[in-house]
C-alpha cells in the first residue's frame, strides 16, 4: 500500500509541471501533478486510459476534440487512444492522474516535444 498526501509530495517547478509518481505497476500508474499557471501536459494519444481528478486550482482538460474547463472536485476520464492534455489556467493546479496501463516511453514523445517547443497541442 502507498500512503502519502498532496501536501507531502507537493513540488513546483518554474520551468514545467511537476509530476510525482506515487505508484506504478504494469497495470496502473498514479501521479500527483502540480502546475504553475500556464503550465501543461501536452496533448498526446497513448494506448491507455486516464482519469484526472482536480484537487485545487483551475484549468483545461483536453478529451479527444473537446476541452473542459475544470476546477476542484472535477473528474475527467479519457478513454484509451483519445487525445488528452491538461493545462493550468490563471492559478496553480493540483490533480491526480491515474493511467491504465501506464503509457510507454515512446508514447510520451509528443509530450517531450510539446514541452520542448512550449506547445500545448504539438500535433
Amino acid at each position: 500500500m502507498v500512503a502519502t498526501s498532496l501536501d507531502a509530495e507537493r513540488t513546483y517547478d518554474d520551468e514545467r509541471f511537476s509530476a510525482q509518481t506515487i505508484h506504478e505497476t504494469d497495470e496502473q500508474k498514479v501521479v500527483l501533478g502540480y502546475f504553475e499557471p500556464g503550465q501543461f501536459i501536452p496533448v498526446h494519444s497513448p494506448d491507455s486510459a486516464v482519469a484526472i481528478t482536480v484537487v485545487s486550482g483551475s484549468g483545461t482538460v483536453r478529451d479527444g476534440s473537446d476541452e473542459h474547463d475544470v476546477g476542484p472536485g472535477d473528474v475527467v476520464a479519457v478513454p484509451t487512444g483519445e487525445a488528452r492534455g491538461i493545462r493550468a489556467e490563471g492559478e496553480r493546479l493540483e490533480a491526480t492522474l491515474v493511467t491504465a496501463p501506464p503509457p510507454t516511453d515512446a508514447e510520451h514523445d509528443p509530450v517531450r516535444r510539446g514541452l520542448r517547443e512550449g506547445t500545448f497541442d504539438p500535433a
